[in-house]
Parts: structure tokens; C-alpha cells; sequence
């Protein structure tokens, strides 16, 4: 029989406010980012998008498989809400494959992304996947007779007792049950729970941006779960913060030279764009990775979704469909606006990530703010 939980925080995003508050943000250790942030600086700030998040922490000690420790979860982003059943438009693009992400074939050939993107750890992409096929046949919320889920994954193995598949088909419907808009919690939650980047703990992070009159007023979202890159690379406003704080304990040559992480990116707007050109838009966030330092190694799987709330109607017309398109000469504020908001995503993951002992007591550090806030000024940002 499996063992009692000790701990299961379901984290939705409307429990915020004490969570939220307790943990800074980047903007609030006064990193400096480019571009106009929405109001609350987050994926959902972009109308419609809802996301919700379990987050599972149960034991401690010595890793036995099936048994735990277990530092893991799932988030889902729902681009229409729990009530929207429309498809919207989507594009993907994989930096470095070496990492999943279901149902994009269908994506590059269909143009559209027919339900939630998931993102959980990388043994518990199966049971996602399944279990939101569940879901959505009991809602009647398939657009077509068959489902093609789209589900992302990091590997969480440092911390978390991966094989022991502790994200069950009830944790799926919980993200998906409470997906609210409003703020989203950062850090150690939902899938993100158990990941590392630039070997600090790391894991969901978010961040938005909002166009200027002139551009056309759009909104760009981006989620990020942040699981990537060694510590010597870590840039963060330029400065090569990463470098000015050296491992504690090195784990040996190997690490320091090889990044084998990987990250997932969820770019959402309401800006009118078709399916290339939210490929296009996907692309960008690779800019928006680089702008903190990684080089997008070979051990590393960086995959990206963009997504259109724009064009409500398009995928369920029965003959011709009308659609806007945000022209080419427009487009390039939209680009700017990603890099920018990725970039400040995975900030905001390494900020509010708070150190986490795990799998064989495993314990990785946190991003130290003050030292951070004495690094930026050390360089000048």
C-alpha cells in the first residue's frame, strides 16, 4: 500500500495572496527588465488564459522508487479558460530535442492547439496526457472525435523519486478543475516543483509584456518551467551573476561543462497571428533563454509553444473562415515583447524558488537574493 502523504500543497492561482507576497519577485530585488509588464506580469494577464498548478511533496531521506522522496507536479495552461472549448492557433519550435513535447505534429500540420498545455515531469508524460483526455471526454470538450494532448516535460530526477510515477490521473484533474486567472505562483509549484537551473533551484516562473498604443495595444504572456544550464553561465540585467557565486559542493568536471537540463516555454497572446507566425514568435523565445546565459546544450531538451487567443471563431468554421492577421511589418514589436518577457520568466523562477532538500537528502540552494542585489550593483544594473 502506498505510503501516506505527508505533505500535498494543490496550488491553484487563485490561492496568491499570502504566497505570493511572502516570496519576491525580480522587479521587487530591483532587477532591471526592458518593456511595459501587464498588470499582474503573467501569462494570465493575457484575457482568457487560466492556469492552475499541483504541487507534490511528500518524504525525506533515501530514495526508494515508488516510495519517494517526492518533489514533482503539473501545471496546465488553458489558453480559453475551463469554459472555452475553441481552438486557437498555435506554432511550436524546439531549440535543442532532446526532451517531449505530445501532440505538436498535429500543431505544424493543423495550425491550431485544441485544448490545455501541460507540463509535468519526464516520466509522467503518459499519464497526463491520458488523464486530460479523461477530462475533457467527460466536459464533451473535444473538438474532434480523437484527442492529441499536448504535455511538456522536465526532468525533476535530482530531487524527486522519478520513477516512482507519484502524478496521478486526480492530480491532473485537480490543475485542471482549479485553473483560474490572477496571479500565478512561482518557484517550487506544480510541474516545476522539483527542477534546477543553473544549479540553483529553480522550477515555474512567469512573466508578461504590453505592447504600446502605437504597436497595437497586445499583450504577450510567457510560462516558463525552468529546469536548464550550469551555474557558471547565469546571466541575469547582463551581469554574469552565476560566475560570482561558485558551486559549494561541485559535483565534478562533467557538470561544469555539459548542460543536461532542459526548459519548457509557453508563449500566449492576443495578438491576431496565424500559425507561422506564432512559430515565428516561438523562435524568439531562444532569445529571451540566451539573454540569461544558457547555450542550449546537447543534453538539453528546449521546446516551445506560442499560442493566439485571437480568431475566436477560425477553427470552427465549415466553409471559408475570416481571420486577421497582424502584418509583418507590425510583427516584430511581438518578438521584442517575448524575448523580453522569457527572459524575465526565468528571473522570476529562480527569485521565488526557495531551497529544497530532496531524493537522498539532495539539497540544492537557492538563488541568494541579497547576494544578488550586492551583484547588480557590483555591475553597475
Amino acid at each position: 500500500m502506498r505510503t501516506s502523504i505527508l505533505a500535498v500543497v494543490v496550488l491553484a492561482v487563485t490561492t496568491t495572496a499570502s504566497a505570493q507576497q511572502a516570496r519576491p519577485r525580480a522587479r521587487d530585488l530591483g532587477v532591471p527588465f526592458e518593456g511595459t509588464a501587464g498588470p499582474l506580469n503573467a501569462i494570465t494577464d493575457v484575457s482568457g488564459v487560466e492556469v492552475g498548478l499541483v504541487t507534490l511533496i511528500e518524504g525525506q531521506g533515501p530514495l526508494q522508487a515508488g516510495k519517494g522522496p517526492v518533489r514533482t507536479g503539473v501545471t496546465a495552461i488553458l489558453p480559453r479558460g475551463r469554459a472555452g472549448t475553441e481552438p486557437v492557433m498555435a506554432g511550436w519550435f524546439s531549440l535543442n530535442g532532446n526532451g517531449e513535447m505530445t501532440g505538436t505534429t498535429w500543431i505544424k500540420e493543423g495550425g491550431f492547439l485544441e485544448g490545455p498545455v501541460f507540463i509535468t515531469n519526464t516520466h509522467s508524460v503518459g499519464v497526463v496526457r491520458d488523464a486530460s483526455i479523461a477530462w475533457a471526454l467527460k466536459r464533451g470538450a473535444q473538438p474532434q472525435p480523437w484527442s492529441l494532448p499536448v504535455v511538456a516535460e522536465t526532468w525533476d530526477g535530482v530531487l524527486n523519486d522519478i520513477n516512482g510515477f507519484h502524478v496521478r490521473p486526480e492530480h491532473v484533474t485537480k490543475a485542471l478543475d482549479d485553473a483560474r486567472g490572477g496571479r500565478v505562483a512561482e518557484g517550487n509549484t506544480g510541474g516545476g516543483t522539483g527542477m534546477i537551473c543553473y544549479q540553483f533551484k529553480c522550477g515555474t516562473g512567469t512573466a508578461s509584456r504590453r505592447l504600446a498604443a502605437a504597436a497595437g495595444g497586445y499583450t504577450v504572456g510567457v510560462l516558463v518551467q525552468a529546469n536548464h544550464g550550469i551555474r557558471s553561465q547565469l546571466r541575469i540585467a547582463g551581469a554574469p551573476i552565476g560566475a560570482d557565486i561558485p558551486l559549494e559542493t561541485p559535483r565534478g568536471g562533467g557538470d561544469e561543462i555539459h548542460e543536461q537540463g532542459s526548459i519548457i516555454i509557453v508563449v500566449a497572446t492576443d495578438a491576431p497571428l496565424l500559425p507561422h507566425q506564432l512559430e515565428r514568435v516561438a523562435r524568439r523565445a531562444s532569445l529571451g533563454l540566451a539573454r540569461t546565459g544558457s547555450t542550449s546544450g546537447n543534453g538539453s531538451g528546449d521546446i516551445f509553444i506560442a499560442f493566439s487567443t485571437a480568431n475566436a471563431n477560425a477553427a470552427s468554421a465549415q466553409d471559408v473562415a475570416a481571420v486577421q492577421m497582424l502584418s509583418n511589418e507590425r510583427i516584430s514589436a511581438v518578438f521584442s515583447a517575448t524575448v523580453q518577457a522569457t527572459e524575465e520568466a526565468i528571473v522570476n523562477a529562480l527569485v521565488a524558488a526557495e531551497t529544497m532538500t530532496g531524493a537522498d537528502n539532495r539539497t540544492i540552494p537557492a538563488l541568494p537574493h541579497e547576494t544578488l542585489r550586492t551583484l547588480l550593483k557590483k555591475y553597475g544594473r
